[in-house]
């Protein structure tokens, strides 16, 4: 009985520690070093221009109007909706999913003005696993910029700087492809930021 008693106390204690240690310390040391080390990314990169956050430079927003970068649709609720975050789980072969991306072509097609000989990129017309994201290619993003700068009335090199500014190259010079953040370039079309 003695032996069991021991055991039991100490498969307490080692339970107590480890949860002291995951549940409490551990998460604050992770903190503490977020919070010094790269306090913006720690609190989720949150756009603040005059004390108003306008949202998460990492998660995709909709935007309308000739004037602006569109983004790349998405299946998270109504769309871009972190609560509902996911993507529409339809396989290649679904007919759902063919006519939908048939019909997001030749509205990509009309809306930028680009004849059936030119190439759509796929993430103009897909939607990302998460439905959050807020990049887009830099193909599907100098196809739009004709677009943007007739509507803004300004001229395509000075859309394709602004654009080059809020380009983001592969993660460490290999991984994936060179994208574009609409959300942040949209806001520096209106002003609203000057850079990433």
């Amino acid at each position: 009985m003695n032996t069991l008693l021991r055991e039991l106390r100490a498969s307490i204690m080692a339970i107590v520690c480890l949860a002291l240690v995951v549940c409490g310390i551990y998460p604050i040391v992770v903190w503490a070093i977020s919070q010094a080390a790269f306090p913006y990314k720690a609190n989720g990169s949150i756009v603040e221009i005059d004390g108003k956050s306008l949202g998460s430079a990492l998660i995709g927003q909709p935007f309308q109007g000739p004037e602006y970068f569109h983004p790349r649709p998405s299946a998270a609720g109504e769309g871009y909706d972190a609560a509902n975050s996911g993507g529409s789980n339809l396989g290649p072969i679904s007919k759902k999913l063919i006519a939908e991306v048939a019909a997001r072509i030749d509205h990509y097609r009309e809306v930028n003005g680009i004849g059936t000989d030119v190439p759509i990129p796929a993430d103009a017309v897909t939607t990302s696993g998460s439905g959050l994201d807020p990049h887009i290619s830099l193909e599907n993003a100098l196809l739009q910029a004709p677009r943007v700068a007739r509507a803004r009335n300004m001229s395509f090199e000075d859309v394709k700087r602004k654009m080059e500014t809020f380009t983001q190259d592969r993660q460490f010079g290999i991984l994936g492809e060179p994208r574009v953040n609409v959300f942040l370039l949209n806001l520096a079309l209106d002003g609203q930021i000057s850079k990433p």
